[in-house]
């Protein structure tokens, strides 16, 4: 973005299209999350299916699935939302003639930290399901 100085105060085309392309990226993230959180949320009818199949496996309850791959879609969403919403501003400032300025690394960051989080507490759960088996 220090091509605006250059333009005499105007945003020239990569700027926009660097703009786009990061909008892009962050939307792709937001569809993984929310297509990751559907799976991670039918991996408790997966499980039920398995031992729907083998009669000798005690019945178990699979329900936090659900809740992790809500919270996954969750994220999902809102990282969209957040992501179009910075976008909006961002081209409004090129639109001005505004020099952008540095961003911070918080919605990166704060996302990494959701699901590492999510990570962990699914890696737990699996182990908690694995280790209550017959």
């Amino acid at each position: 973005m220090t091509e605006l100085a250059e333009h005499g105060g105007r945003a020239s085309l990569n700027d926009y299209l660097a703009a786009e392309r990061t909008l892009l990226a962050w939307i792709r993230t937001g569809l993984a999350l929310m297509g990751f959180g559907f799976v991670v949320a039918r991996f408790g009818l997966f499980l039920r299916q398995l031992e729907a199949a083998q009669p000798a496996l005690p019945v178990r309850s699979y329900g936090e699935s659900l809740w992790f791959g809500t919270a996954l879609i969750a994220a999902g969403i809102v990282l969209s939302l957040a992501s179009g919403w910075h976008h909006a501003r961002l081209v409004a400032r090129l639109n001005r003639g505004l020099a952008d300025r540095p961003h911070t690394a918080g919605l990166a960051v704060a996302i990494s930290l959701f699901l590492a989080a999510a990570g962990l507490a699914m890696a737990c759960y699996l182990i908690s399901v694995r280790g209550s088996g017959p």
